[in-house]
């Protein structure tokens, strides 16, 4: 198959999430209340709480190291501190996250650890939306897991491009099947009307220059990315370690004693992040 079919043929295969392991009628019930102003929290809380097996992973999560908060103990609750976005976002990808607790446990560790180094950063530097860039860093590499699930024969060809040609995972996915994780990670947000806020950073963790509307948020996730692959935590996929693009450092305002401190606040964090993930599966 010629390689620009292979693009068109995944995207829309990802476009159609009805293909996707979401939860359908939750999400339908509630995309339409969040498009509908009057709607309240305690709504749509009670459309999440309908679904046992959801709720309790949405809680675990909202309740990680990669959040600031250890005490959600309730949908609403988890609604009014994370806000609908983020709870949106958990409960369409906490199936996906299923698939990769269990198959691949390196790229849900990495996952994780990039989401808790995002906040980390973000606190730091004192932004605003500190759950959503959160967020959005936990979501980040997305577009790896669908690869994964939605072709599995390419995915062995780019693990074996990557080790015959020694590059980054993204190059090889470039290779293969003409695009890369990113930017599936983008079309994938689109399929679930996530706001830019949240797509932006998933799309353009690699390219922050690029990012159009939340340079800031995706410059944490980009930095936050970066010195995971630095720290070895988890498992990217990739062996070699990228270099902090220069836009996102400029934006953020870094310089290196910031960092230094980012880096060794990081270490305590990771292990939580690490218990927190045998917890989980266990």
């Amino acid at each position: 198959m010629p390689v620009e079919d292979k693009r068109s043929d995944l995207k829309k295969i990802i476009m159609d999430t009805r293909t996707l392991p979401t939860l359908p009628g939750v999400i339908t019930k509630l995309n339409s209340l969040t498009n509908n102003d009057k709607s309240s929290v305690q709504e749509m809380a009670k459309i999440v709480s309908s679904d046992q097996a959801l709720s309790a992973r949405i809680l675990k999560l909202a309740n990680s190291p990669s959040y600031g908060f250890y005490r959600v103990s309730t949908i609403s609750n988890a609604m009014i501190l994370l806000g609908v976005n983020v709870v949106k976002s958990l409960a369409l990808s906490s199936s996906i996250f299923e698939i990769m607790e269990k198959n691949s446990v390196g790229l849900w560790e990495h996952s994780l650890g990039v989401g808790a180094a995002a906040n980390l950063i973000a606190r730091k530097l004192k932004l605003p939306e500190c759950e959503e860039i959160s967020t959005a860093a936990l979501l980040h590499d997305i577009g790896k897991v669908i690869i994964s699930l939605k072709c599995s024969e390419a995915e062995e060809e780019i693990r074996k491009t990557v080790r015959e040609r020694d590059i980054y995972i993204m190059d090889a996915e470039r290779i293969i099947i003409d695009t890369d994780h990113a930017e599936v990670g983008g079309w994938l947000a689109s399929s679930w009307f996530l706001p830019d806020k949240l797509s932006e950073p998933i799309e353009f963790h690699h390219d922050v220059a690029k990012s159009e509307l939340h340079q800031i948020k995706t410059a944490v996730v980009h930095i936050a990315d970066v010195l995971l692959k630095a720290n070895g935590f988890g498992d990217s996929g990739d062996s070699y370690v990228p270099q902090i693009q220069q836009v996102a450092w400029n934006i953020l305002n870094f310089n290196e004693q910031l960092m230094a401190e980012i880096v060794e606040e990081l270490e305590d964090k990771l292990v939580e992040v690490k218990n927190f993930s045998i917890e989980l599966q266990g």
